[in-house]
């Protein structure tokens, strides 16, 4: 809980867009787990299934999850001013093998 999620917009109209915290999730049914929010929705946030003939096609609104594990900060009162922009280095053993992974980071000041 308290994980910061975006709700896209399903409409032509991209401020219609929404973020919200999770406040609960219901596992009952652990196909569909049911998600309470810190506050309702503004928007209408579409999920249609389309058929024709033997093709289907779904559309939803995405959502992403914003909160991240690791968040790599900045001055938030100069870098956007500056133009900073962030650097992370990362080394091998000198025989160039490194591979890096990186995932659930959140960049924010950083140019």
């Amino acid at each position: 809980m308290g994980e910061l999620i975006s709700v896209a917009a399903t409409t032509t109209i991209g401020r219609e867009g929404e973020q919200r915290t999770i406040t609960a999730i219901d596992r009952t049914n652990p196909d569909k787990p049911i998600l309470t929010l810190d506050k309702p929705l503004e928007f209408m946030h579409w999920a249609v299934t389309e058929t024709r003939g033997d093709q289907s096609m779904e559309t939803r609104a995405e959502v992403g999850l914003l909160s991240r594990n690791i968040v790599y900060r900045g001055d938030p009162e100069t870098s956007s001013a500056n133009e900073y922009g962030a650097t992370i280095f990362m080394h091998s053993s000198g025989d160039d093998s490194l591979t890096a992974r990186l995932t659930y980071v959140e960049f924010t000041d950083v140019g």
